[in-house]
């Protein structure tokens, strides 16, 4: 446990209505790169250790209520009505005015901003002995940031952009909305900031000026690339970061040994890993918690999500693997389908349109040709033939299909489940078994062919 004075606490800002967006969804539940903004922002934040996390929230609350469930050290505080940065912060006293140490404001919308700049942030304004440290950052054109205002190299104020006049408005360092901050003064000071600004709201910034006055140490931490700052604003701006994480994760993969062909068109989300001398074509999909072995070959146009692969697996163009597993040297695709809670063994292959769901299949089996298996047990060394089915659903229940070790399904067969075949059983092509097959047995069940000759000629 932290001693009093060192203890640390995040304050989160997600209260706001995203108008911008268009969206019925709050704006800090979009997603990037597979993780919410405010997942994003969590992330990178919990890395300080936090004795407490608090969360501002207001337009939508109950979905950001809901969302954040699973979160259960997050605690939330409703903003209501949403007076500005200043009275957001205000309204987090009741859960922290037994507290002590340091605050660090964050703002739910800033996706990119990295944990060593949050630990920086964070020493620099307890060696300064600040009572506010404002992480700042720099754009020839800061048009809608608020401006820092400086003298002598110190800072002291904020100004708006829409109450900045033309000689602010030129300023390039503009504030970024991420503080720490004493907890001593802070409610304090924020029962202090008037209104008497363009928006009439009160004004977080504002604390510069207040802490100055009374004679507080604020101090700068200024980030060298802006990118790292930005909000998301709008659906074009999620986009645009998109694309900017994108090209990070590819480069990251890249830089562990992995091969992207297109690094332009690859879409790996956050949590995703790929392991050394795997293979990416273009127009690969990997997305949440999906992981790749090593020496794998993942060819175009897949999309691969919360799955977990082992070493030396082809996964052929167009095939879609989810929440399954897939076993050293399996064989997929391609257009292949495999869904849900599916396990592909050892060298199995899953062909051209073939899909799979809740179904294990053994080590060495083949399904190489448009097969649906559904809620099945298929055990190793098992050859399943085109176009055979497992009936798994009768209408009101799914039935198990268990098929043995070293069975043969031939061609065009229907497994009426429940039904078990029996290891190195054979069932001919066209039947449809209803019933068990023994080990070793020969399942037939089909009409019996009848030829009726000359048939066709009372046709002419």
């Amino acid at each position: 446990m932290p001693s009093p004075t060192n203890s640390l606490h995040l304050v989160i800002l997600a209260a706001g209505k995203g108008t911008r967006m268009k969206s019925q969804r709050p704006k800090v539940l979009h997603r990037l790169a597979g993780r919410t903004l405010i997942d994003h922002v969590l992330a990178s934040a919990s890395t300080l250790s936090p004795e407490t996390i608090t969360v501002v929230v207001g337009h939508q609350a109950d979905q950001l209520r809901a969302a954040l469930a699973p979160r259960p050290d997050v605690r939330l505080v409703v903003q209501e009505p949403q007076l500005g940065t200043g009275h957001a912060l205000l309204m987090v006293e009741p859960v922290l005015e037994t507290c002590s140490g340091t605050v660090v404001l964050l703002s739910g919308d800033v996706p990119l901003l990295r944990a060593d700049t949050l630990r920086a942030l964070v020493s620099h304004h307890r060696e300064t002995g600040a009572a506010l440290t404002v992480l700042t950052a720099t754009l020839e054109d800061a048009a809608g940031y608020g401006r820092i205002v400086r003298e002598g190299g110190r800072i002291v104020r904020i100004v708006e952009h829409r109450d900045a006049s033309d000689e602010e408005r030129r300023l390039t360092e503009f504030n970024s909305g991420i503080y720490a901050m004493d907890l001593a003064p802070l409610f304090d000071a924020l029962r202090s900031i008037a209104t008497s600004n363009s928006q009439g709201e009160y004004y977080l910034p504002d604390l510069v000026t207040i802490y100055r006055d009374r004679g507080l140490r604020v101090e700068t931490v200024s980030v060298d690339s802006a990118t790292e700052v930005r909000g998301v604003n709008s659906q074009a701006e999620l986009a645009g970061m998109a694309a900017l994480v994108r090209e990070r994760r590819a480069v990251e993969l890249m830089e562990s040994g992995v091969t992207v062909v297109d690094p332009a068109t690859l879409y790996a989300d956050m949590d995703v890993e790929v392991g050394p001398d795997t293979v990416l074509h273009p127009f690969v999909t990997l997305e949440g918690r999906t992981r790749i072995g090593a020496g794998c070959e993942i060819r175009s146009g897949v999309r691969i999500k919360d799955t977990v692969i082992g070493d030396e697996v082809l996964v052929r163009d167009h095939s879609v693997v989810d929440s399954s597993s897939v076993a050293d040297g399996a064989l997929i695709g391609p257009f292949s389908h495999i869904r849900p809670d599916t396990e592909v063994g050892e060298q199995a292959h899953i062909g051209n349109f073939v899909e799979l769901k809740k179904t294990k299949l053994g080590k060495g089996s083949k399904a190489n040709h448009l097969a649906y298996l559904g809620d099945a047990t298929i055990g190793t060394g098992v050859n399943v033939g085109a176009g055979t089915i497992t009936c798994n659903y009768d209408g009101k229940k799914k039935h198990q299909t268990i098929i043995g070790d070293g069975a043969f399904i031939g061609s065009d067969t229907q497994l009426i489940a429940p039904v078990k075949v029996g290891e190195g059983a054979y069932v001919a092509a066209g039947s449809s078994i209803t019933s068990d097959v023994p080990p070793k047995a020969l399942a037939i069940a089909r009409a019996r062919q009848v030829n009726k000759d000359g048939w066709a000629d009372g046709k002419e």
